[in-house]
């Protein structure tokens, strides 16, 4: 039988090796070729996001009664009972209490709207759209805390006493910062200008004292260099006690002085938040203070009519205002040089 072009020793590309009464075939070429493997994970690298707090530091009693944006919820308020004196012999004054209202508008609106093309998503071993679903859902929370500390809170009408360098509604002489000339805080051993981190805390606890703000429910949002420095502090671990709960999606760090602490990379600072450089602003009040309403009012997936793919969106509507001013109190504070 005749052997095959290019075959020498009977074997195609070259000769084999005779052992005995056997041929042996060759060894095969190197492969020479572009061909390199692609392998795509089924795992994902996990996404930090940032903590979000305004569903923890809020009253969010009336986030149920939303339907759409442009909603206004009426919010009745307690009436001041007048106490009178009493004379034997007299007619008794008729109070006819009057509740005031709060209106919150829900005034604000995000969205997200992303598509899968039919093609990656044949191709892909994992559930794209939930997948995206999962994390416009944590962005959201994120864009929404960043947007209302700063064009609420810090923009909003808080009682006059309970900021400044000359706050408190009865000493009038307790130091909380502005801008230009912030409160220098260090973790100890205050001297010149600069203040101990745990006599800022007091100092804010103190003006909300003098607002008669109750103890239970007050809360105090910190950046993470103020919450490294009470870690560093003379309290150390002793000061964040009774609290089992490490920091999850809120960033609670504990207790001090009556306050829960809340760790938040999305406070005003800088001059991107309206501030001077290097200065952030933090937020001392209480529950009942600012009220926050969200509600997720449409989610859809569909067709795209565009090109070949299936949308996933949702619309986001919310509203914020400070219904108690006198709850909540500011301070401006800047890292210090410890000397």
């Amino acid at each position: 039988m005749p052997l095959p072009s290019g075959a020498v020793g009977g074997y195609p590309g070259g000769a084999g090796v005779a052992i005995g009464s056997q041929q042996v075939p060759p060894a095969p070429a190197s492969y020479s070729g572009t061909f390199i493997p692609e392998i795509w994970s089924g795992k994902l690298i996990e996404k930090f996001y940032d903590a979000t707090v305004m569903a923890a530091i809020a009253n969010t009693d009336y986030e149920g009664e939303i339907k759409n944006q442009g909603d206004t919820i009426h919010i009745r308020q307690r009436p001041d009972i007048v106490i009178e004196d009493y004379t034997p012999d007299t007619e008794l004054e008729v109070q006819r209490p009057n509740a005031p209202t709060v209106d919150l508008t829900i005034d604000y609106a995000k969205y997200f709207n992303a598509i899968a093309d039919d093609v990656y998503a044949v191709q892909s071993d994992m559930d794209l759209l939930g997948m995206w679903a999962e994390d416009a859902s944590e962005s959201m929370k994120v864009t929404i805390d960043r947007e209302l500390l700063t064009t609420v809170v810090l923009g909003g009408a808080k009682a006059v006493q309970n900021r400044g360098n000359a706050a408190g509604r009865i000493s009038g002489d307790i130091k909380l910062g502005v801008t230009g000339t912030p409160i220098n805080v260090v973790k100890s051993e205050a001297s010149g200008t600069n203040t101990d981190v745990i006599d800022l805390i007091v100092d804010l606890g103190t003006v909300l004292d003098e607002q008669n703000i109750p103890e239970t429910g007050r809360w105090l949002i910190i950046p993470a260099w103020l919450a490294g420095m009470i870690k560093k502090s003379d309290l150390r671990d002793a000061s964040l006690t009774g609290d089992s709960t490490s920091i999850v999606r809120n960033g609670r760090l504990g207790m001090i002085d009556r306050f829960t602490l809340y760790m938040s990379n999305l406070l005003p600072a800088g001059t991107v938040g309206g501030l001077a450089a290097g200065e952030t602003a933090i937020f001392a009040g209480h529950s009942m203070a600012v009220t926050f309403a969200s509600q997720l009012t449409k989610m859809e997936t569909m067709k795209s009519e565009r090109t070949f793919g299936e949308l996933i969106r949702g619309l986001q509507v919310y509203g914020c205002d400070i219904i108690k001013a006198e709850g909540l109190a500011e301070a401006i504070v800047k890292k210090g040089t410890a000397t």
